[in-house]
């Protein structure tokens, strides 16, 4: 089989036996030998499957490299199981491929899915490969495992709890402006810049709060659509609201710097999306256990707000007033 350009290429099963199979957990998929995987859970486990599509120029640019396309793949995934305190078990990968595909960038992909599975311990253990006509598409499926009785869901954060981030806000859409305009804003520095880029491609999932997250956490969700629209979505699920202070978000360094230059960046930050960081909700009377979980873990987590009877929510200044933004809460695809 050869490409437009006339190089020569494995077709489908060959290219599934030498790339995709060396991944897979041999107890569970079998070499990819056959149409299912089969996966043993504990009698005191429960199954949580999450699924996350990316679009070439969509979720990252065509040009990227192909390790880091891997690895967001599978990081925006395993970021949703830990916003639900669940154990990273294997996934499934749908990969849609352009025409314009060649071996070397599929040898780049799978080493870095390779290196990410390792990292995780998070094998794969099925999925399709078809060819795509217009842009690289990928597909993952994460399935993970969390003690039963430990289901936690966004509808249950309740009036007079604390509202949680992990992390810091707005990296990674500040590392989106600089990756389109990198010549922009000359007064981040070269090494501020990297900062917030490395944000935009390669998140980091907070697996290591599953223990904080499990133990503490009544509502989570994790921050993939901006903080202002993941938030709402929260307090829509929930029926009440989020009041959230503007002075309490954690902000980086580098996203610091962005905001003296321009104020305009400060909507980005709590709008935009792939922070990749945890939303969660605990109650009043566990503060001073989760600070000292979180630093005993070496998570860094922020009380950013509480939860209030009301709808939707609002960012409120030093004053307790609620402020406007420029743009619309979150980002959506349509």
């Amino acid at each position: 089989m050869a490409n437009a350009e006339g190089q020569v290429r494995l077709g489908e099963s060959a290219l599934i036996k030498q790339y995709f199979a060396p991944l897979c957990h041999p107890d569970m998929s079998f070499g990819l030998s056959d149409d299912a995987a089969f996966l043993n859970l504990a009698s005191d486990q429960q199954l949580v499957l999450t699924k996350d599509m990316l679009v070439a120029n969509v979720h990252f640019f065509a040009d990227d490299a192909p390790e880091l396309i891997a690895k967001k793949a599978l990081r925006v995934n395993l970021s949703d199981l830990a916003s639900k305190g669940a154990k990273p078990v294997g996934y499934l990968l749908g990969l849609g491929l352009p025409s314009d595909w060649t071996e070397d960038w599929l040898s780049r992909f799978c080493k870095g899915l390779g290196e990410d599975q390792q990292a995780f311990d998070f094998p794969l253990i099925g999925g399709d490969t078809v060819k795509s006509p217009e842009r690289l598409t990928l597909s993952i499926t994460a399935f993970g495992e969390v003690p039963k009785g430990r289901t936690i869901l966004r509808r249950n954060a309740k009036p007079d709890e604390d509202v949680y981030v992990t992390g810091t806000i707005g990296d990674s859409a500040l590392g989106l402006l600089l990756r389109r305009e990198p010549e922009d804003y000359p007064e981040i520095g070269e090494e501020g810049k990297a900062v917030l880029i490395n944000r935009f491609l390669l998140p980091q999932p907070r697996l290591q709060g599953l223990a904080l997250i499990r133990q503490f956490a009544t509502a989570s969700m994790d921050i993939s659509d901006g903080l202002m629209g993941d938030a709402a979505k929260m307090a829509s699920a929930a029926d009440c609201a989020l009041h959230l202070d503007d002075a309490a978000v954690p902000l980086s360094l580098s996203a610091k710097a962005m905001l003296d230059v321009t104020s305009a960046s400060r909507d980005v930050a709590l709008t935009g999306g792939d922070d990749y960081e945890l939303l969660f909700c605990a109650r009043r009377q566990d503060r001073e256990a989760i600070r000292a979980a979180a630093s005993a873990l070496n998570v860094p987590v922020t009380r950013i707000g509480r939860v209030a009877e009301g709808k939707g929510v609002c960012l409120l200044d030093e004053s307790g007033h609620e402020m406007a933004l420029s743009k619309g809460p979150s980002y959506e695809h349509f």
